[in-house]
């Protein structure tokens, strides 16, 4: 039986192979379906249409257009501080 740590880190592990498919990284567009279907009220609550753009220019560190898992975690990371940071707020 999982602990309660190991469940969310095989989840984020099995969601980055998930839209990784074989390739072994994230794309632009793999990243938008990645908010599209986890975050959506993320990204309803945003107010620039080029959010995921910035989002994939400031995890794409070297500029080739793909995204892997250290950087995609780094992702679900910030967004958790957020909400964390959000939920003290409005507690």
């Amino acid at each position: 039986m999982q602990s309660q740590m190991e469940h969310p880190m095989e989840t984020m592990m099995f969601l980055f192979h998930k839209f990784a498919e074989d390739k072994g990284y994230t794309t632009k567009d793999d990243l938008r379906v990645f908010m599209e279907k986890e975050f959506s009220g993320f990204l309803e609550n945003q107010k620039d249409p080029l959010a995921i753009d910035k989002i994939m220019e400031d995890l794409d560190q070297c500029g080739d257009g793909k995204v892997g898992f250290q950087s995609f975690f780094s992702l679900i990371v910030r967004l958790t501080i957020v909400c964390n940071d959000y939920f003290v707020v409005h507690m």
